[in-house]
């Protein structure tokens, strides 16, 4: 089995920070095709988790988890 990408610490980080998804497609000028892979879990570049940690300064671990499947 393959491990999962999950991009929950993302949506706490927003959270945490009191910044709404209004805000981060407006005000910081988020790409609304980012946000939307975001929300269905896929695959983004190591240049925009660059740009996301640059953009709400915080680490990469605020923004991606790696979820491990348990072995049977």
């Amino acid at each position: 089995m393959s491990d999962i990408i999950s991009y929950a610490p993302f949506w706490k980080t927003l959270e945490k920070k009191g910044i709404t998804q209004y805000e981060l497609i407006n005000e910081y000028e988020f790409s609304t095709g980012t946000l939307d892979t975001l929300r269905k879990n896929n695959s983004i570049t190591m240049n925009t988790l660059e740009d996301i940690c640059i953009m709400l300064d915080c680490e990469i671990w605020d923004v991606v988890e790696i979820i491990k499947p348990k072995k049977e």
